[in-house]
């Protein structure tokens, strides 16, 4: 993480303990930042891809949005993911344990680390979590 980052800090501290979790064939997968994930090495193994992104284009810079803005929003997140010719996963991110609401977002099999910067600039978001071929996913701060 940045010490120059734009973020609270609460945030970031929320942005590490989210669980991002997405189904593939009814078995999810959960993602934690930092924390090597067997099943994704799987997944990209499986889809022969070295990279992947979490994103979602809900709330952006963490404000809260209406239900139709968010659903807009991420209606237009999966089209571009579709027209760069990526298999996602639809899933959602939360916090344990918190009042905060699951967001709705995408795995992004192959979708690289520029592209996704990219994207998740596109809407606003403060961070991604995006996953090399060792299968440890990162946040990557995007302000």
């Amino acid at each position: 993480m940045a010490d120059s980052s734009l973020i609270n800090l609460e945030a970031l501290r929320a942005y590490q303990a989210t669980n991002y979790r997405f189904d593939v064939d009814q078995q999810e997968i959960i993602l934690n930042i930092g924390k090597y994930s067997n099943q994704l090495a799987m997944l990209f193994y499986r889809y022969d891809v070295n990279c992947g992104a979490f994103i979602t284009a809900f709330n952006p810079q963490g404000k809260i949005q209406s239900d139709q803005a968010n659903e807009l929003a991420h209606v237009q997140l999966l089209k571009q993911l579709q027209d760069l010719g990526l298999e996602s996963f639809e899933g959602s991110g939360s916090e344990p344990g918190t009042q905060w609401p699951a967001e709705r977002s995408h795995f992004a099999l192959g979708l690289e680390l520029e592209t996704a910067s990219t994207l998740g600039r596109h809407f606003n978001q403060d961070a991604i979590v995006w996953v090399s071929d060792d299968a440890i996913p990162q946040l990557i701060l995007l302000r």
